[in-house]
């Protein structure tokens, strides 16, 4: 595992490097990207601050029919029920017309929100999304390091997750979806407690259990299953109970006597 500071997600000053782009869009996924940006900009109009792609596409690391698109939106204002209305109609459209994805999710939030919240919000813009043509709130924000406080702030919710999970599958929701938000969950926040003694950042899932399985060699092998779970999801209401009995409470577990429990919002 490469151990300097790009290889640990780092700019050369330590501070942690924006982790994706616009050149990394793989060609098979841009017109994808370019349809979101379109759909996004005739929905919103000017009552758009900004839009940012995160998670595998900008990272370079998506697959064809396998990953999703994840847009992050940001408002002037508070969004309202009819913007996030629309957002599900961009969701559904985007994963209907285009076979290279597999799902689309929208975040919504304000300009105001994301910059008064600069540890959670604010870090989550700043390192994990990538902007689209258009403002970038990342101009107003701090540089980042792998430290306590965008630990906690992160992931340091897991607690409160397990339950809802359950509930998710109980009441029908696609149970494929459940076992990939809980999978995702519970790696990224097995990861964070692990940040700072490693010294760097990583979003990448399987690295991440890799990363998380040095300092807690007794996780590894559940981890491991976890973060498969996360990159090639089933509808296995066994492996959704194994994360949620196993790895998420023993992560919670672990987040609250390293860094503390995030603060409600």
């Amino acid at each position: 595992m490469d151990e300097d500071g790009a290889g640990r997600g780092l700019d050369p000053d330590g501070t942690i490097a924006r982790e994706g782009s616009l050149d990394r869009v793989a060609p098979v996924f841009a017109p994808v990207v370019a349809a979101a940006r379109e759909q996004v900009t005739a929905a919103y109009g000017d009552a758009l601050h900004g839009a940012y792609l995160y998670g595998s596409i900008p990272r370079g690391t998506a697959r064809p029919g396998r990953s999703d698109l994840d847009l992050m939106l940001v408002f002037h204002e508070a969004p309202t029920d009819a913007d996030r209305a629309a957002a599900r109609r961009i969701e559904r459209d985007l994963d209907t017309a285009s076979e290279q994805i597999d799902g689309a999710g929208i975040l919504l939030d304000d300009a105001a929100a994301v910059l008064a919240d600069p540890n959670d919000s604010g870090f989550f813009v700043a390192c994990l999304c990538t902007p689209l043509p258009g403002a970038d709130l990342a101009d107003g924000l701090p540089a980042y390091r792998p430290t306590s406080l965008p630990a906690r702030e992160t992931n340091g919710d897991l607690h409160l997750f397990p339950e809802r999970w359950r509930a998710a599958a109980d009441r029908g929701d696609d149970l494929r979806a459940v076992v990939r938000r809980a999978a995702r969950k519970t790696v990224r926040s097995a990861f964070c407690p692990v940040m700072p003694r490693w010294g760097g950042w990583t979003s990448d899932l399987v690295r991440s259990a890799e990363v998380v399985a040095r300092y807690h060699p007794e996780w590894a092998a559940d981890l491991r299953r976890t973060a498969a779970a996360a990159t090639d999801p089933v509808p296995d209401r066994e492996l959704l109970g194994m994360i949620t009995d196993e790895p998420a409470p023993r992560v919670a577990e672990e987040y609250r006597r390293a860094h503390g429990v995030k603060a409600p919002r």
